[in-house]
């Protein structure tokens, strides 16, 4: 009773931390941008033309001072500014939307400068001949009917000195102007520079653009200056805040851009929340109807493995608050696999306690053994799992790092609901003689099915799905790859009224967007996807709100990945992959002592991943970060399978000294066939849920999901066993 009370008073701490670590859930459980619309951008920083290490490494900081005071003008909070690798700036800014500001902003070096201008006629009618006199250059003023001018390439001065710069109406024009206010070295600049050339031209160039070029009538020695031009005020606001707040010292360009919109937001919280409420039910109302008491209590451990998951993400937040530990659109499906693959642990604990009572054991001893035979499976495969979730963290981005989060403490909360909570309540019921036994039903009574004498069948029909496979793969080349790794734009619009797809492709090829490919949703019509080669945002808006003006829409979201990230991303998808499959390898080899098998695994494994890879180039899908992040998953959740069975092989070695390897690994197959249906079962119920009901976003990634599962369990059965028994072949296990 100590030890139950014991047992009681951590389960309910457990609980009311987690209870207490959310509220309120509004501020605990920070959203990811793909949940409630932002910006996300990487930011090349060009100091390759730099002469030194320490010049090229300042300008990076320069650059990340630059955007840290632009960002702070526009008033934006919540903002992630970090480093990444030498010469990459991540940069976050939530609820932004108005791409085209936050680009004009982010983008323009914001360099001023002062040329004077050459009044000599004669030179420049020579300069439009094609004659430019050297130490010269040739250029337009923007001002409307401004005409062309020559400036000396050298500069008279610089825009160090500004101060301060805001936007006024000029009182004669009635246009946006610049006004400027020089700290006091460049006063003393400004004032020598107009007092020596009072009656020339001095053109003011930012970015190496003519905005104006006026007649210095009197020497300026106030430290006041303004630039006009043709500006818009939005335009005039935007470059006051930029010179107010100083030049990048080099250009900066965007490798990588993920624009969501509110509305996309909204509509991925709804269908995450309803794919998990759904999948959620789907397990539950199994597991009740299969093992009954024993389903209702891995019932109530799910719920409080869900609980857990929310809690911690919620605790990490209050514990430290600059962790951006956030809840992202694959985080919500990472805890509905999580909860799908938690069952496992609960089937693999039910069958074991089912096959003591099968035995004649009484129902406590049942329960007793049947925890400690299991757990040894169940650490196994958890921590095989939390490899591929250590990997994707550490190479994943974004939202990727928001799965490999949710997914490793969904299956350390895991290891807590399915082991300490479901044992505590187990040993509860049994003690206050509350129950007496534990009816299950049987999947399967007692089957004998020659598994290993399928394998040629097996390995025939593995080799010509890859080999399929791997044609389609060379036929389409780059077009196999999403923008993650190829490269390019995604657009997704929303139209008040259904789109025709045909009519969508003349209007882009008449407004010459040239390669677009178009995909439209049966069960979404009004909804359209475009994927562009460049960055055609502009054109395609313009095209829609000029051609388009019966049909309003409004921007879901826009991705943009340029081919340099692209190549990064998919060297570290690769790094991902192949250092979790060797993690793997080291630690199965370690803990069963057997490199054979791990290596057997491994295979089986890198066949998965073959066979997914292919199943995904034949449906017509790209390969992009989501189906990386369900490759590795899929890897996890294969491991599982074979770790289990062959636990069981482990233990039957002693027993069965009579039998041969072949006999005791089929022996072992049937004997664990009904877990490894049912949870494959389980986790693809969940995956199916997300395939549904869980957007246009993540349908390839529950795609991916599905056809891994099932082939995970069939490479298990089919493609290690053989592999193992061929490798091992006299050698004792």
């Amino acid at each position: 009773m100590k030890d139950l009370q014991r047992r009681f008073l951590v389960v309910f701490a457990v609980i009311a931390g987690c209870i207490v670590s959310l509220i309120p859930i509004n501020k605990r459980i920070n959203l990811g941008l793909d949940l409630k619309g932002g910006m996300h951008l990487v930011l090349r920083v060009h100091n390759e033309k730099l002469p030194t290490a320490q010049a090229r490494e300042d300008a990076v900081l320069k650059s990340m001072e630059v955007l840290r005071n632009r960002i702070d003008g526009l008033g934006v909070g919540e903002t992630l500014l970090q480093r990444e690798g030498n010469n990459d700036i991540l940069l976050q800014l939530p609820g932004v939307t108005d791409r085209d500001k936050a680009l004009a902003m982010i983008g323009r070096v914001a360099r001023l400068e002062f040329h004077l201008v050459d009044g000599d006629q004669t030179h420049l009618k020579d300069a439009l001949a094609g004659h430019v006199p050297d130490g010269e250059e040739l250029k337009t003023v923007k001002k409307e009917g401004g005409g062309p001018i020559l400036i000396y390439t050298k500069e008279a001065m610089g825009g160090e000195g500004i101060k301060d710069a805001r936007v006024d109406i000029s009182q004669n024009a009635l246009q946006p102007r610049i006004t400027m206010t020089f700290n006091d070295k460049g006063t003393k600049d400004f004032g020598d520079l107009t007092t020596a050339h009072t009656g020339e031209r001095l053109a003011i160039v930012l970015d190496n653009e003519v905005l104006s070029a006026p007649v210095i009538r009197e020497p300026i020695l106030t430290g006041d200056a303004e630039i006009t031009g043709d500006f818009k005020f939005e335009e005039a606001s935007l470059l006051a805040l930029a010179l107010r707040t100083g030049a990048l010292p080099v250009p900066m360009t965007i490798e990588e851009e993920r624009t969501i919109g509110p509305l996309l937001g909204k509509d991925s919280i709804e269908a995450g929340v309803k794919a998990t409420i759904l999948g959620g039910i789907a397990i539950v109302f199994f597991m009740c109807v299969y093992y009954f008491l024993g389903g209702i209590i891995a019932s109530i451990a799910l719920a409080i493995n869900l609980l857990m998951i929310l809690g911690s993400m919620g605790l990490l937040n209050i514990l430290m608050p600059g962790s951006q530990v956030t809840l992202t659109l694959p985080g919500i499906a990472g805890i509905i696999l999580t909860l799908g693959m938690a069952v496992d642990a609960n089937v693999l604990i039910n069958e074991r306690i089912r096959e003591e009572l099968d035995n004649g054991r009484p129902l406590a001893a049942s329960v007793s053994t049947g925890y400690a035979r299991a757990w040894s499976a169940i650490l196994d495969s958890h921590v095989t799992s939390l490899i591929a979730a250590f990997f994707l963290f550490q190479f994943g981005s974004g939202p990727i790092k928001g799965f490999a989060i949710t997914l490793s403490t969904g299956l350390i909360a895991s290891l807590f609901s399915s082991i300490y909570v479901t044992r505590t309540l187990f040993n509860w019921l049994i003690s206050e003689r509350m129950i007496k036994n534990l009816p299950m039903m049987h999947l399967f009574k007692r089957p004998n099915i020659n598994f290993l004498g399928m394998k040629y069948y097996c390995f025939a029909l593995s080799a010509l799905i890859i080999i399929l496979g791997a044609v389609d793969f060379m036929h389409k080349k780059d077009a196999a790859f999403g923008i993650d790794f190829a490269g390019g734009q995604i657009q997704e619009f929303k139209f008040d009224h259904p789109i025709n797809a045909d009519k969508m492709r003349g209007l882009l090829k008449e407004g010459k967007v040239e390669n677009a490919v178009i995909q439209t949703f049966p069960k979404a019509p009004d909804n359209v996807i475009i994927r562009t080669p460049q960055d055609t945002n502009a054109q395609v808006t313009a095209l829609f709100k000029s051609q388009m003006k019966d049909n309003p829409f409004q921007v879901l979201r826009i991705e943009k990945v340029g081919p340099v990230v692209g190549k990064t991303l998919r060297i570290k998808a690769v790094y991902a992959i192949t250092l979790a499959l060797l993690g793997m390898l080291i630690y199965i080899g370690f803990r069963f002592k057997h490199y054979t098998f791990g290596a057997a695994t491994v295979v089986a494994i890198f066949h998965d991943v073959l066979i997914t890879l292919s199943l995904i180039l034949i449906a017509g899908r790209q390969i992009d970060l989501l189906v990386v992040t369900a490759i590795l998953t899929i890897t996890g959740y294969s491991t599982n399978d074979a770790i289990i069975i062959y636990d069981r092989v482990r233990e039957n070695v002693p027993k069965m000294r009579n039998k041969s390897l072949a006999e005791i690994i089929n022996i072992s197959i049937n004997q664990t066939l009904g877990r490894t249906v049912l949870t494959t079962f389980m986790t693809t119920l969940s995956a199916v849920a997300l395939y549904c009901f869980g957007g246009e976003v993540l349908n390839t990634f529950a795609f991916v999901l599905i056809r891994g599962f099932l082939f995970g369990t069939y490479s298990t059965v089919f493609i290690v066993s053989p592999l193992f028994l061929w490798w091992q072949g006299k050698k004792k296990w």
